[in-house]
């Protein structure tokens, strides 16, 4: 019998969970528990701004769910902890290694989500008279090694860039979707021109964890 959720945070290849490449990659680079639970912590305020100026209306389709107490009408997303303080992520403890950085409070959740998304050619929007919401102007693929998979982030966008022609200065928003923080420190410190580490991010910058990957 094999646990399907245990096995899709696995690295089949390495046998690894996805929880201690993170840690071998804070150890690897020098990231500090701290540094992990500020960007944690961070990620969390830039989540709620976004939830409180409506960015996500448009992209939520509210469902209702029987409960015994009544019909429950699901908004917004759960798993969000914008409460949350330094202070009482600093208390919990290490989850994977003894000593180590990984925590309840920097690393995602397990949890579900449903979405959909529609590439259509220039030629099929016009066709169709759709609006097009974006463009996908360039796009990377980046190998690494398995055992720091978190650093997979930096060359995939680096290269995106110079297939697009652009640097981070021409962006107004970057999103970075990760599931240990660990692997967002790291990505942010190593992007060209972007220090962050410990401190608040760049004003271009939206580097978020807690928005989790939806299944498309």
């Amino acid at each position: 019998m094999e646990d399907t959720l245990w096995a899709g945070l696995t690295d089949s290849l390495i046998k690894t969970p996805m929880a201690i490449t993170a840690e071998n990659l804070a150890e690897k680079y020098g990231i500090t528990r701290e540094d992990c639970d500020k960007y944690s912590y961070q990620t969390q305020q830039r989540w709620k701004a976004a939830q409180d100026a409506g960015h996500f209306s448009a992209e939520m389709a509210p469902i209702e769910l029987k409960s015994k107490k009544g019909p429950i009408k699901m908004e917004q997303d759960e798993h969000p902890r914008p409460q949350t303080t330094l202070e009482q992520m600093a208390k919990l403890p290490p989850v994977f290694k003894k000593d180590g950085v990984v925590t309840a409070g920097n690393a995602s959740g397990i949890c579900d989500g449903a979405g959909a998304v529609i590439v259509a050619s220039e030629e099929a929007t016009t066709k169709h008279k759709l609006k097009p919401l974006a463009r996908v102007v360039a796009y990377h693929v980046s190998g690494c090694e398995p055992k720091i998979m978190g650093i997979g982030p930096v060359p995939a966008i680096t290269e995106a860039l110079k297939k697009a022609g652009l640097t981070l200065k021409d962006m107004d928003l970057v999103e970075v979707s990760t599931g240990c923080h660990h692997n967002g420190c790291w990505s942010v410190t190593n992007l060209p021109y972007i220090e962050c580490r410990g401190t608040e991010a760049p004003p271009f910058t939206f580097l978020i964890l807690f928005l989790l990957h939806s299944s498309i």
